[in-house]
């Protein structure tokens, strides 16, 4: 006894694993158990117990079972000498509540105990005439079904699926001290059993305990996921759907790692959870959705005949506006149609528009065609409002160039003309410096236009500085009138 409890002790010990090991609902199986009857006499021969069960899953934890058998109790009492043999036939029936705490924790082996009760039937086969008791054997009650009550501990092996080798070691006692036909004291016979066995699942050992989908041994075994958990990666999709359904995985939270779960992508935005681009516009779903504010379904969000990667990518431009710089040209007709500039809404700096242009017929890359040709009269003076300069400086600014172009298409579509350019300043600082920025940034417009192919010869300058305001000096707004290049035809 003490050999198979160490032995017990040390499956229980190795064999822990975090793999559940029941959920067979229903199993069956046969065991052989060494008996070693607990009567008054001492000395045991041979005694066995073969005995068949059913057992029900109630829960987790606990299982009950119903089995009998058939018991060979075999003792011997020592007389004058000589052995001389007892034997009881016994037919045990008992329901046992067998409580398993590590089942839904184990993948190979599986500890439990035992308590039940039931009810045993002995006959006496066979005993000797005396007995070295005081007491003789009492031959007026020789059989009968009586009480018992077994409990035990034992541990189940799995051998494959569906077959598990059953060990255990117990006892059991009775409600009669006459199943061996003799009263020596107040113990009830009873007897101790050691026990092997064979038991056969009527599931094959598979379950769904999280039911997502999988079974729990597939999910350790094969997917590394938690049987505990129906989504293990907390995606908002079970296990069973990124396997079987979407074939995501179901460990990752973003299979295709573009920035949005795979629940998301599935359930609120219906975007493919392994594609991290779904409509292929060269944007990934993830970065449509919270950077771009674009349709991840859509290649081309706002229909400008570009794709919204395109836009973002390639060209810079707004995939949410058809019309980035406003020159009523969607994005993707300046791109592909007119080449022009779509982030620029005058791209050859003519002073119109790239719409205006194609409209009437001009062509937005040509500067040249901006302005009709119209003939100024001598003395005609044409006020280029908008004309910056750097502060206290004749350098112009950048943002002047586009006004400029105007009197650069003048004197293009007008080769004939000659022209002064005349610089005025408000009335901010001393008249002499006035005079002086007023003339530098006359001959600053003039060097402009020569750099753009102007003849000089063409061009004089002159400056009045604070001498001809148009609007008084009394407000920034007036100021702002009075600081102005004039343009005006001499010949």
């Amino acid at each position: 006894m003490k050999k198979l409890t160490v032995l017990l002790l040390i499956f229980v010990l190795s064999g822990i694993s975090y793999s559940q090991f029941k959920d067979y609902r229903v199993k069956g199986g046969v065991q052989y158990n060494v008996i070693s009857p607990s009567g008054e006499l001492k000395a045991n021969l041979s005694s066995f117990f073969g005995r068949g069960y059913l057992a029900i899953e109630l829960g987790k934890y606990f299982d009950v079972e119903l089995g009998g058998g058939f018991m060979k109790w075999k003792q011997k009492d020592q007389i004058n000498g000589g052995d001389k043999e007892l034997e009881v036939d016994l037919i045990p029936i008992d329901v046992r509540l067998r409580i398993e705490p590590f089942a839904p924790k184990m993948k190979h082996v599986n500890p439990y105990m035992y308590i039940g009760g039931g009810i045993v039937n002995h006959k006496l086969k066979k005993q000797p005439e005396y007995t070295t008791y005081t007491a003789r054997y009492d031959s007026t009650e020789l059989d009968g079904w009586v009480g018992y009550f077994p409990a035990g501990i034992g541990l189940e092996i799995k051998l494959s699926k569906q077959v598990l080798l059953d060990l255990s070691v117990g006892a059991a006692t009775t409600l009669s001290d006459k199943i061996n036909n003799l009263i020596v004291g107040s113990p009830k016979d009873g007897w101790f059993n050691y026990g092997l066995g064979i038991t056969v699942t009527g599931k094959g050992g598979k379950t769904d305990s999280d039911r997502d989908g999988l079974y729990d041994e597939d999910e350790e075994d094969v997917y590394g996921t938690d049987p505990e958990n129906p989504d293990t990666d907390g995606d908002g999709l079970k296990d069973g759907e990124e396997v079987k359904t979407y074939y995501t995985d179901p460990k990752n939270p973003d299979s295709d790692g573009d920035a949005l779960t795979d629940g998301d992508e599935v359930k609120k935005y219906l975007t493919k959870p392994t594609n991290p681009d779904t409509d292929g516009d060269g944007l990934r779903d993830g970065a449509e959705v919270t950077s771009y504010m674009t349709n991840p379904l859509l290649q081309d969000t706002d229909g400008d005949g570009l794709g919204d990667g395109q836009e973002v990518n390639d060209f810079k431009t707004d995939p949410l506006k058809t019309d980035t710089d406003g020159d009523t040209l969607g994005d993707g007709d300046e791109v592909v149609k007119y080449k022009t500039n779509p982030l620029k809404a005058d791209t050859d700096n003519g002073s119109v528009d790239d719409g205006t242009e194609v409209r009437r017929g001009a062509d937005p890359l040509n500067p040249a065609d901006d302005v009709v040709k119209e003939e100024m009269e001598v003395g005609q003076v044409i006020i280029l409002e908008g004309i910056n300069f750097e502060t206290n400086s004749a350098r112009i600014t950048t943002d002047s160039e586009e006004k400029l172009m105007k009197a650069y298409n003048t004197l293009v579509n007008n080769p004939k003309i000659d022209v002064e350019i005349s610089g005025h300043t408000d009335s901010r600082g001393s008249n002499s410096k006035n005079q002086v920025l007023s003339e530098q940034r006359a001959n600053s417009v003039k060097d402009w236009l020569v750099a753009k192919g102007i003849d000089g010869a063409r061009i004089t300058t002159v400056g009045y500085g604070e001498d001809k305001p148009i609007a008084p000096n009394d407000s920034e707004e007036n100021m702002l009138k009075n600081r102005r290049i004039e343009f005006k035809r001499t010949k």
